[in-house]
C-alpha cells in the first residue's frame, strides 16, 4: 500500500491541464528559462543585470512565482542565444498564457494573494496528498460543514460573503469529478478531527457519511491516523504533483500567518517522507468506513 503513495509520473507529459489560471504556464516557462540560462553558463546575477531586472525578480520568474513581460522574456531568449522561431514563439505564447485569469478570479477579494498559487495548483494537479490535523479537508467538506467552518474563521462575514466563500470552497471539489482525469486524492486525517464538532450534530453526521461515500470513489483514499502518530505535526500540509512530467512537485503549508511553499528539493522530499510515514502509521484505507461509522454512531 505504501509503495503506491508516490506513484510514477504520467507517461504523457503533454497532457493538457484543465483551465486553472496562469500557474502551469508560469512554471513551464520559468523552468525553460532557467535551463537556457544554465546552458549558457550565466549566473542569475549576470543574466538579470544584462536584461535590466533584479536577480530576485529573475529568480521568481525561474520558479514560476511571478508574471512575465514580453520584453523581458524576449531579451532573455536573445541573451541565451535562442533564435529558433519555433522555440521563441512557444515561449512568447506561454507569456500570454501566464496572463490568463485564475478560475477563482471573480472571487479574488476573498482569496489572500499567497493562497492563489495553491488554488491554481489544485485545479492543475494529477495527484494531491494531504494531511489535516484541524478540520476535514476542503475537498471532502459538505456545504453545511464548510459554512460552519467558515463562520467560525470569519465571524464578521455577512450572509452574502458567507455564501460566496462556501461556493468557492465547494467549487474546488470539481477536481474530484473532472473528466477525463479526476485528481487522485489521498488524505490522512488526525482522528481528533472526527470528534471536533463543527456545525452541530446533524452537520457532523452528514459530514462523516459524506467522507464514507466519497472514499468509495476509485480516485479517493482516506486514512485515519491516531493522534499519537500525528501530534508532532501541527501544520496541515499538501503535496501536489502536476500532469506535466517535468514540473517539480509543490508543497503547500497552510499556516496561520499565511500560506508557505517550501521549494528546495530536500524540503519537498522531507514532506513526502512525512506523508509516507503517516500512511504507514494510520489505519489501513479499508478500515476507514468502519472507523467513521463507529464515530458517526456517537453523534
Amino acid at each position: 500500500m505504501v509503495a503506491v503513495v508516490r506513484s510514477a509520473r504520467s507517461s504523457d507529459p503533454t497532457a493538457a491541464a484543465p483551465p486553472s489560471g496562469p500557474l502551469v504556464p508560469r512554471l513551464l516557462l520559468g523552468r525553460r528559462l532557467r535551463a537556457l540560462r544554465e546552458e549558457s553558463g550565466l549566473t542569475r546575477v549576470q543574466a538579470a543585470k544584462a536584461v535590466g531586472v533584479s536577480a530576485t525578480t529573475l529568480g521568481r520568474m525561474e520558479r514560476g512565482r511571478t508574471g512575465f513581460k514580453h520584453r523581458d522574456v524576449a531579451a532573455l531568449l536573445a541573451l541565451y542565444g535562442v533564435y529558433d522561431e519555433a522555440e521563441r514563439a512557444t515561449a512568447l505564447a506561454l507569456v500570454e498564457q501566464t496572463r490568463a485569469p485564475g478560475w477563482w478570479d471573480a472571487e479574488r477579494d476573498l482569496v489572500p494573494a499567497r493562497e492563489r498559487l495553491y488554488l491554481s495548483a489544485e485545479q492543475s494537479a494529477r495527484l494531491i496528498r494531504c494531511f489535516e490535523p484541524d478540520a476535514v479537508p476542503v475537498l471532502l467538506q459538505t456545504p453545511d460543514y464548510a459554512r460552519a467552518d467558515i463562520a467560525r474563521r470569519h465571524p464578521d462575514a455577512t450572509a452574502e460573503e458567507l455564501r460566496r466563500r462556501v461556493a468557492l470552497r465547494i467549487g474546488r471539489q470539481r477536481v474530484l469529478r473532472a473528466r477525463p482525469r479526476p485528481v487522485n486524492l489521498w488524505v490522512v486525517l488526525d482522528e481528533v478531527v472526527l470528534w471536533r464538532p463543527v456545525g452541530g450534530t446533524a452537520t457532523m453526521r452528514a459530514q462523516l457519511q459524506h467522507i464514507i461515500d466519497v472514499a468509495r470513489r476509485p480516485n479517493v483514499t482516506v486514512q485515519v491516523a491516531p493522534h499519537t502518530a500525528t501530534g508532532h505535526l501541527e501544520t496541515p500540509f499538501t503535496l501536489v504533483r502536476f500532469m506535466q512530467q517535468d514540473l517539480p512537485d509543490l508543497v503547500y503549508l497552510d499556516r496561520p500567518e499565511g500560506a508557505c511553499y517550501p521549494s528546495r528539493p530536500e524540503q519537498i522530499e522531507r514532506h513526502w517522507h512525512a506523508f509516507n510515514t503517516l500512511v504507514t502509521d494510520a489505519a489501513l484505507p479499508e478500515h476507514t468506513p468502519r472507523i467513521l461509522t463507529g464515530v458517526l454512531a456517537s453523534y
